[in-house]
């Protein structure tokens, strides 16, 4: 799946120095005999998952959320653990997080890092993600921790902004803060149901460095501002469910042109997989338009990889399998005897348990299953 391209069976794909250097039949025996050649007969290779949106410091707290509502996670989560949380517990919490990610197949995650309110808290975060082998791009909450990554951090990890949002805190300070990292060249992140696209729009804010996730209430016509202004949007489908955003925005977003991506968000009552909200978005969608066409399922797959790299700002950098792009892979088990329309069969069939090899930047993190970081 080579951007938008077809599927293309009995197809090789050389990676050097962490970058795809061609994509065609017969590689393998035109290629150095030094290079390591992983058989992927039978497999099914795709770009690594993009998640878009995820509290990773939460992962040593999955499943302890399964009746919990907003009001319970404000207090008891944002409150109390985070309040608990020492560096150490951090780096540690997000090191877990970050294996959890690679081994369900998420090869890039957007962090939305609550955890770096400290410039130790930083210092611990940070470091777990260059450990890990996954490819990250945190979003830091303290404006000043950005400057305190920059240096340390290696290429497979970024920075960028995440903010409590226009309909979380203070105007002002939002719109400060919008227009800092947009000054600073990143992406800000910000949790949104959808009422002030308008007021940011007004604004002039609106665009690629902006990345708002939920908008659950967001109507038809403000979803065609987003996606005229190339805003980013992420939507977070079983986490919204169960915790009561309201029903997912995919649809409204798709509709007018907007590329929605996915995110996990949080594990207290959700999967570290996007193999999850795919399948709630196609069921969703199918039982809206009564229709099994509508849309083609395959065409979710995208949503994971291509226009999650779109959302956190690495358009051209991850998400395809395409000469020129990161060697951030997936090698899937489970659907050899397919002879067409391997996406569609990932997005209805797939689980986190098929997912046999992960690449990030051309090294295998994981091989046979077993995750090797």
């Amino acid at each position: 799946m080579p951007g938008n391209g077809p599927e293309l069976p009995g197809t090789d794909v050389l990676c050097t120095d962490g970058v795809i250097t061609a994509v065609a039949p017969d590689l393998a025996a035109r290629a150095d005999p030094s290079c390591d050649v992983i058989d992927a007969t039978g497999l099914t290779v795709t770009a690594g998952f993009v998640d878009a949106h995820r509290h990773v410091w939460q992962a040593p707290l999955r499943g302890s959320g399964a009746d919990m509502p907003m009001s319970r996670y404000f207090v008891e989560v944002l409150g109390a653990a985070l309040a608990a949380m020492s560096p150490a517990d951090a780096g540690r919490a997000t090191l877990l997080g970050a294996r959890a990610a690679l081994n369900a197949g998420v090869t890039t995650v957007f962090d939305y890092s609550n955890a770096t309110h400290s410039p130790e808290h930083t210092d611990a975060v940070v470091e777990a993600f260059e450990t890990s082998g996954i490819r990250a791009v945190v979003g830091f909450c303290d404006p000043a921790s950005l400057g305190r990554a920059t240096g340390r951090a290696t290429g497979r990890v970024t920075g960028a902004l995440s903010i409590l949002g226009p309909e979380y805190g203070d105007w002002d300070t939002a719109v400060a803060e919008i227009r800092r990292g947009r000054d600073l060249g990143v992406m800000v992140a910000a949790h949104v149901a959808g009422p002030c696209v308008r007021r940011l729009r007004d604004e002039g804010l609106l665009g690629p460095h902006l990345q708002l996730v939920h908008l659950n209430a967001v109507t038809a016509d403000d979803a065609k501002l987003l996606a005229e202004s190339g805003t980013a949007v992420v939507v977070t489908p079983t986490v919204e469910a169960v915790m009561g955003h309201g029903g997912s925005a995919y649809g409204r977003l798709a509709e007018a042109g907007a590329r929605p991506a996915f995110g996990v968000d949080v594990v207290i009552n959700n999967p570290p997989d996007l193999f999850e909200p795919l399948r709630d978005t196609l069921r969703t969608a199918r039982l809206a338009t009564g229709s099994t066409s509508v849309p083609p399922a395959g065409d979710l797959l995208l949503a994971a990889t291509l226009d999650g790299a779109r959302a956190v700002g690495l358009a051209g950098v991850v998400g395809t399998v395409e000469a020129g792009g990161r060697a951030d892979l997936l090698l899937l088990d489970g659907l050899g005897h397919l002879r067409g329309d391997r996406a569609g069969a990932v997005v209805s069939c797939v689980t986190a348990s098929d997912v046999r090899t992960v690449l990030v930047d051309g090294r295998v993190v994981k091989r046979d299953f077993a995750l090797l970081v």
